[in-house]
């Protein structure tokens, strides 16, 4: 699964030397102790590989197209396979950097997290990009004030072309910053530019010089190379900065890793094209060695046999990588097809409504699955993809623990007891007093709220409670 893809134009402070010695110290000072490479040394060689038990790095050059490649790969206790790509084309001077993880077969795919590489700071702190356009590659945000709102109005308007997708982030109503821009632009170094609002007094300039068509009072803008523009909402409510954060990176990843790339700018790719040029330059050997057996036959046929069996590995490794590449292009192709044919992300993994916790939103999918599950005919095709459904995507019924539990606090309710309370914050509800009643209101959200009195006097009021927050709230 590519995580990670990003294209960077390169100055010419960077020579292969140069590229070389930075892979390698981006490996051997990792903060990572399980990512070093015990023993690393390098000579000069342009085409080596090292490596440990479940660490390697291969660096490989390719003389033919003036392009350096690496690849580090890592094997995790719980079977998921790491790969850390770096193509340097010292013609074009573009560098291609990818994250990839996929697992073995016995695989526990549980962490699904992951950084951006190490290595762009690196590049960044060396000063070997160039900017893009009259942007420079940073990992902190471009305040944007009065000095220089010229910048985000020609993004917003489209003046200005990058190569890389442009996000800005406005001030909310009370002029704070929506996300923890320090994390964003982290998470976002190298994929993304960020523009961040210095202060909301701006806001009728630039709706002026951009027709309303800006974000304001915490909406975060995308606005991508290929002229697609996502605008994110800001609600405030439990945990929005963390939903927001997600929802924006997820949206930049999305649209970076399904860009189609050059063969020769990926991994494969360049293994694949030196693999083509060594089978070609071993069969133009063979071709000679074949007119030179006529007259030296026997001792030329030890040679023969050697060559067909480097032919044989060379040929089945052709073809592996051959099938690498299609299964790449077909997953870059699907991925790009999808973001070319629709507005927005769909609903399940980028929608308006953010969930208030971990898979609240699979899971209601999942109960309506479940619940029209049931009105369906036996031996029904419609039955067989509802069961399939179910199957495979770990339902948890956490619906139904969560309405048990709300059952039972307010069964025989008399008064907002502090365990009661306590069961109540874990479940999401903000509690404030308003006069004889307490109010709850889930996560934070105003649309979702009902009261209850200080002193439950009415037996049937508790159950009425619980009725309302399973009707409206879960």
């Amino acid at each position: 699964m590519l995580l990670y893809s990003t294209t960077l134009k390169i100055n010419d402070t960077l020579t292969k030397d140069k590229f070389i010695e930075l892979v390698i110290r981006w490996n051997q000072l990792s903060p990572h102790a399980d990512n070093v490479i015990p023993g690393l040394v390098w000579n000069g060689e342009r085409n080596r590989r090292f490596e440990s038990e479940f660490l390697w790095l291969d660096i490989e050059e390719y003389r033919n197209e003036n392009i350096i490649a690496a690849r580090f790969e890592k094997q995790e206790d719980d079977g998921a396979i790491w790969d850390t790509d770096f193509i340097m084309n010292f013609n074009s001077m573009k560098m291609t950097i990818q994250l990839d993880r996929g697992y073995t077969e016995d695989a526990q795919m549980e962490n699904l997290q992951f950084s951006t590489p190490h290595f762009v700071t690196m590049l960044i702190d060396g000063g070997y990009l160039a900017p893009d356009h009259d942007l420079p590659v940073l990992r902190q945000a471009v305040t944007i004030s009065e000095s220089n709102l010229s910048l985000l109005i020609n993004v917003i308007n489209r003046q200005a072309d990058y190569r890389l997708p442009v996000v800005y982030v406005s001030k909310t109503v009370d002029n704070r910053n929506p996300v923890n821009i320090n994390w964003l632009c982290s998470k976002l170094k190298g994929a993304a530019h960020i523009l961040l609002q210095e202060d909301k007094r701006t806001n009728e300039q630039i709706r002026t010089s951009c027709n309303d068509n800006n974000e304001y009072f915490g909406g975060i803008g995308i606005y991508f190379p290929n002229g697609r523009h996502k605008r994110i909402l800001y609600r405030n409510y439990a945990d929005s900065d963390n939903v927001l954060l997600n929802k924006v990176t997820r949206a930049v990843f999305q649209y970076m890793n399904a860009q189609k790339l050059p063969l020769l700018s990926i991994w494969q790719g360049v293994n694949n094209a030196l693999l083509q040029d060594r089978y070609a330059s071993k069969k133009a050997e063979k071709d000679e060695a074949e007119i030179a057996r006529k007259k030296a036959e026997s001792e030329i046929e030890t040679y023969i046999g050697a060559f067909d069996e480097d032919n044989a590995k060379l040929r089945q490794r052709v073809e592996e990588l051959g099938r690498e590449n299609a299964s790449l292009q077909m997953e870059n192709q699907g991925l790009r097809d999808k973001l070319n044919n629709i507005e927005e992300v769909p609903v399940l993994f980028i929608g308006d409504e953010e969930e208030f916790y971990q898979g609240e939103i699979k899971e209601m999918i999942l109960d309506a699955v479940e619940a029209a599950l049931k009105n369906t005919a036996p031996k029904a095709r419609r039955r067989d993809v509802l069961n399939d459904i179910l199957k495979n995507n770990h339902y948890q019924k956490i619906g139904d623990k969560r309405e048990r539990i709300i059952k039972a606090l307010f069964k025989d309710y008399k008064t907002l007891s502090a365990s009661m309370r306590q069961q109540l914050y874990q479940l999401g509800f903000k509690i404030t007093e308003d006069g004889k009643h307490y109010r709850l209101t889930y996560f934070g959200d105003e649309r979702y709220k009902t009261t209850l009195s200080k002193s439950g006097s009415d037996w049937r009021e508790g159950k009425n409670v619980a009725a309302e927050i399973l009707k409206s709230m879960m």
